[in-house]
Parts: structure tokens; sequence; C-alpha cells
């Protein structure tokens, strides 16, 4: 039943793997809370300046994820955990492939939105990203209701995730949240 013989692949994920996944994990933490509070609170300094924050955020999420996908091609990753039965197997890879997908469409429809708006998207302050649509009501409505839908996916996803962990490490009592920690850490 389980692949985790597979001498082809790796025992363990990379370690910069490891460390993609933590930091691209806080920084999504952080731009979903973000993106409800800015889209809810009044307009001002501060909606600007956590706006002018959240998509800095998301071309940084789009450049990690470029990046991870890289490690992850160039290194491999474990076989499943041995212990997952066949419905843990798929809603495994079913969540960890949408979420790969949801962290490249989001920046990309969050930057075609902004394009469509026409407002200037400025990462950190270092340069200004160039427009990949042209001003348009009909397509920045689009974009904002395919980011809105994608942030409300994704977030779901990302507490089912953070829930299996949890299952896994305090009702299973197995190590498959281990296999994404530091070797520092026990991982």
């Amino acid at each position: 039943m389980s692949d985790s013989g597979d001498l082809s692949r790796p025992k363990d994920y990379a370690p910069t793997g490891k460390a993609l996944h933590w930091a691209m994990a806080l920084i999504v933490l952080g731009v979903i809370p973000a993106g409800i509070v800015m889209a809810n609170i009044g307009p001002g300094a501060l909606q600007n300046r956590l706006y002018d924050l959240h998509r800095s955020f998301g071309v940084l999420i789009f450049a990690l994820a470029i990046w991870r996908v890289a490690v992850r091609l160039r290194h491999g990753a474990p076989a499943p955990y041995a212990g997952l039965t066949r419905f843990e197997r798929i809603a495994s890879a079913a969540t960890h492939h949408t979420l790969y997908v949801l962290l490249f469409a989001m920046p990309i429809f969050g930057w075609l939105m902004t394009s469509a708006y026409r407002v200037d998207v400025s990462v950190f302050g270092l340069f200004t990203l160039p427009h990949l649509a042209p001003q348009n009501e009909d397509l920045f409505k689009f974009f904002q209701r395919a980011h809105f839908v994608g942030a409300i996916v994704m977030t779901l996803l990302v507490l089912l995730h953070i829930g299996a962990a949890i299952k896994h490490t305090f009702v299973n009592r197995d190590t498959v949240l281990w296999r994404m920690l530091p070797k520092s850490w026990g991982g």
C-alpha cells in the first residue's frame, strides 16, 4: 500500500524546502487577515499602507513559490507517509496541489486586478511592476472576484492543512509533522 520503499525518492524534504514552507506559511498567515482588514477599514493612510504591504508580500509569495517548486524539482519529495489511509493520501495530495496552484494564481490575480484598476504595484518601494492588463472596470471586477474566491479557498485549505497537522501530532501521535520540521527540532 505504501510507496515509502521507493529508492528513487528522498527520505526527507530538502532543508531549503522546509525553510521555504515555513517562511511562506508565516507570510500567508499574515496576508490573509491583512487582506480582510484592509478591505474593511475606511479609506486613508492605514488602508493604503496595508494595500501596499499586501501587494508587496503577494509578489514575495510568488517569488518564493517559484523557488520552492525549483527546490522540489531538484531534490524531490519523500513518498507519502506510510501510515496514511487511502482517503488521507488523496486529500493530502489534493490539498497540497491546490495550495501550490493558489500560491501562484493569487498573486497573478492580484496583479491583474490592480493593473486593470490602474494601481501601481510598488514592491517594498524597491521597484514597480508593469501593468499586465489594460485599464478596464469589467476586467478589474472579474479578477477582484477571482482573488476573493481564491482567498476563501486558500483560507479553508490552510485551516485544513493546520488541522491535519494537529490531528496527526496530537491524536494519531505520528511523525507526519516532523517530516517538515528542521532536523534541529527533531524532524
